[in-house]
């Protein structure tokens, strides 16, 4: 199995961040209390998530009014690998004797592309 990469980790600003830990693709922040798969948010598309924290303290996706950044995931996206096929013998449907297809195949997500933004909790 080949090595994950750690994710980058830029704070946004100073003071007390919150706990994280990175185990593989997963995200995991403040003892656990949210884990986030980041490959099952990856797609044809960046994509950023919003890790909040609500009035009572409890983390969260997404934003909520009076709620309050912890962290932002920024994911990259996705990138494949287009592999030729040889057009088989006779015609396809369309009638096209020359036609090649392309078998696309879905790269694995290097975290060190992945940025961890972390703002503070105080």
């Amino acid at each position: 199995m080949a090595k994950i990469n750690d994710v980058q980790v830029i704070e946004k600003n100073t003071g007390e961040k919150i706990q994280w830990e990175q185990d593989g693709y997963r995200l995991s922040f403040d003892d656990d209390a949210l884990s986030v798969k980041v490959t099952k948010y990856q797609g044809d598309e960046a994509r950023t998530l919003d890790v909040c924290m609500d009035r009572g303290g409890d983390l969260m996706l997404g934003t909520q009014p009076g709620g309050r950044y912890v962290a932002q995931i920024e994911i990259p996206a996705a990138t494949y690998t287009e592999t030729p096929i040889e057009p088989g013998e006779g015609a396809d449907e369309s009638g096209d004797t020359n036609r090649q297809t392309v078998e696309r195949t879905k790269n694995p997500l290097d975290m060190a592309e992945v940025k961890l933004i972390l703002w503070s909790i105080e």
